[in-house]
């Protein structure tokens, strides 16, 4: 039977929140579908932490397996490398984490900030928070760039702020049953972090077109003054809905990028940074010379309705 333990360390649970809305399956039934046993997740488990302590000791001496090791939120490393700003048992939370990644045969980070540190370790980081095995797009936090669990495997990076419930119950499952896994230069699993937040977007049309939006309650596009991180983000949520129903961009409001390694970004939210009228940060992919000479293309080739519509306040 396979076994798994989630453990919270240094963030605000929003990837167990986001968890619970998993749908096709529900995390119930996933449970149930693939036989696994849920040692512990401080949310969901029901036995007590005594109990769990008994466990954690007896995977230690090896006298049981652990087929998963989820980790959410950021590895809190203060005071001076102690980790005592987060504890468990009276130990810190990362010297647990590390014991249990040596039984495990595949270690999970679930969310932005155990994936690359996140909002934790956002400046100034008075916690000297990190992720896993990476500190945004530098390899190495808790565990250096070569460290591999039991299977081969790095860490697995399901990143998100929070993970899309069904990316992450997606990725246990290909794990569960031996499937094998593909992953990028962030070890981002690339089923489901290949597809840019762009892709899918109800308002491609405008972004094509270069049809500009300079205000929130519009149609139009929201990454040349807004901010709209969606041509530079890999993740799905245009392509896999949340809660099968709509996503940031179709809701009006810009992607803010937060599946990767820089989330978030030292720069306001909501606006463009620019020179003259092209971004700085052109969408993956695009060279800024062909940039440059599509930009006023594509405002003269844009049909009536969308030329109407750029103009309208």
């Amino acid at each position: 039977m396979s076994s798994l333990i989630w453990l919270q360390a240094g963030g605000c649970s929003g990837d167990t929140m986001a968890l619970l809305c998993a749908e096709q399956p529900d995390i119930t039934e996933f449970i149930k579908q693939t036989g696994l046993e849920l040692l512990w997740h401080p949310s969901l488990s029901s036995k007590s932490p005594a109990a769990f302590q008994r466990e954690i000791d007896e995977i230690a001496k090896g006298g049981r397996e652990l087929t998963v090791l989820c980790v959410e939120g950021s590895i809190e490393t203060g005071p001076n490398g102690t980790g005592y700003y987060d504890t468990i048992f009276g130990r810190p939370k990362s010297e647990l984490i590390r014991a249990l990644s040596l039984a495990a045969a595949y270690v999970v980070a679930v969310g932005t900030c155990a994936s690359f540190g996140g909002v934790t370790a956002a400046y100034p980081n008075p916690t000297d928070a990190t992720g896993l095995q990476f500190r945004q797009y530098n390899p190495g936090g808790l565990f250096d760039s070569g460290w591999r669990a039991k299977s081969g495997l790095p860490v697995v990076n399901i990143s998100g702020c929070p993970a899309h419930p069904q990316t992450v119950v997606g990725v246990l499952g290909m794990l569960l049953k031996n499937r094998p896994l593909d992953l990028n230069q962030w070890n981002m699993p690339s089923e489901y972090y290949q597809t840019l937040v762009h892709q899918g977007c109800t308002r491609n049309e405008y972004h094509e077109y270069d049809a500009e939006e300079t205000q929130f309650g519009h149609e139009g596009c929201l990454f040349f003054n807004l901010g709209c991180q969606g041509p530079l983000t890999l993740a799905t949520c245009n392509s896999q809905l949340w809660n099968q129903r709509s996503s940031k961009t179709r809701a009006g409001v810009p992607c803010l990028g937060c599946t990767m390694p820089d989330f978030p970004r030292a720069a306001p939210l909501f606006s463009t940074e620019k020179v003259g009228e092209v971004p700085v940060i052109l969408p993956l992919g695009v060279s800024r010379p062909n940039y440059m000479a599509y930009k006023g293309l594509a405002q003269a080739a844009a049909p009536e309705r969308i030329a109407n519509r750029r103009m309208k306040p």
